[in-house]
């Protein structure tokens, strides 16, 4: 299995992808959400000059805030500074588009913007839907791709980001692999391995696992002997991480109705009376704030064993082992964390020490 790491872009540290790079992790996502980090393309485009074996691309770039076309020239661009390493990863964008008051990218959208964009980031033409349903679209296509402009020559992965059936199902339609979160265990991978290969069946496309990269998302704490779930390193390590699965829970109940898991039942009428202290109109720039980097200090009460757990794996090294390699067996490629900022640089170590290599 391999073990990459989630980055939120940050244009004055690209030191942290170094030393990614020197501990072996293979991959570094930077993470694309305008209104919470520096510009991802420009902090890859650092990191690429920096470094010279790990793979760098977008963790993930989001399909509502920039056109196929813009995305593909961007990623292009990268590929000339980081030849054979470079690989894009797009999704919907929910925290990204929520910030801004926005909804993510519908499906059938977002379908369609994978469509064109799978030929764009392979240097060839395209058909560039305009607002008019059933209009037969443009035909575009890098017209200059020559002289360093951008590189098509080397391959660009395209991994799509999916958390539910019919995004997982448009991985397998279009992607070269998929993003998506944490399993439980290997047979809950399974099942979401199963939604991929059935959009893969539909456009007639027949998967292999070997070739088809699977990454999961999530944080990893291991844990020292005797300590607690929900010690204070615990929660400086990974509190940002299952926070982040609140502020989505709340989302979903907000725009949606759908209730929240079970795991939030005993914070949840606190969390959201809080929440509902903040104006209407500007709520949703209060909802991510310290969003993946760090918990905010009224937001600290909510981090219960329950929702570190939900929102982490936490655990002692053999029982960490135990699980990445159930995952592995059923076919997970790789494992991307994304720790809390402050304590970032020592995650990196310890995950290094205790399991890069030993599944």
């Amino acid at each position: 299995m391999e073990f990459g790491v989630c980055v939120a872009s940050h244009i004055g540290d690209i030191d942290y992808v170094v030393r990614a790079e020197a501990l072996g992790y293979s991959h570094a996502w930077l993470a694309d959400s305008q209104m919470l980090w520096s510009d991802c393309y420009a902090t890859l485009a650092l990191a690429a000059v920096r470094t010279s074996r790990i793979r760098l691309g977008t963790g993930v770039a989001v399909a509502g805030t920039r056109p196929a076309p813009v995305n593909a020239a961007a990623i292009a661009t990268i590929n000339v500074l980081a030849p054979g390493r470079t690989f894009f990863g797009v999704g919907a964008g929910n925290t990204a588009m929520r910030v801004m008051g926005q909804p993510p990218q519908r499906i059938a959208a977002f379908a369609d913007y994978l469509e064109a964009l799978g030929p764009l980031i392979r240097g060839e033409e395209a058909l560039l839907q305009p607002g008019a349903p059933g209009s037969p679209g443009t035909p575009i296509r890098h017209i200059m791709p020559d002289r360093g402009f951008v590189n098509f020559a080397d391959p660009i992965p395209l991994y799509v980001s999916g958390f539910g059936p019919r995004s997982l199902g448009l991985a397998g339609r279009f992607g070269d692999g998929a993003v998506l979160g944490l399993p439980a265990s290997g047979a809950h991978f399974q099942a979401r391995w199963e939604q991929i290969r059935r959009g893969a069946a539909g456009a007639g496309r027949a998967l292999d696992r070997d070739t088809f990269h699977t990454t999961a998302l999530t944080t990893i704490v291991v844990l020292d002997e005797g300590e607690a779930v929900d010690s204070p390193r615990v929660k400086a390590e990974c509190g940002a991480m299952a926070m982040a699965t609140v502020h989505y829970a709340y989302d979903q109940w907000r725009n949606f109705g759908h209730q929240p898991p079970g795991i939030l039942r005993g914070i949840w009428g606190e969390y959201c009376a809080m929440l509902e202290r903040y104006p209407e109109a500007r709520r949703h720039q209060r909802i991510h704030a310290g969003h993946n980097c760090w918990v905010l200090e009224e937001e600290e009460r909510f981090l219960t064993p329950e929702v570190l757990q939900a929102g982490a794996m936490i655990g002692t090294r053999d029982a960490l082992l135990a699980r990445l390699r159930d995952l592995a067996s059923a076919g997970l490629r790789q494992v991307m964390i994304l720790p809390s900022f402050d304590t970032r640089y020592a995650v990196l170590e310890r995950v290094a020490r205790d399991l890069i290599g030993q599944v």
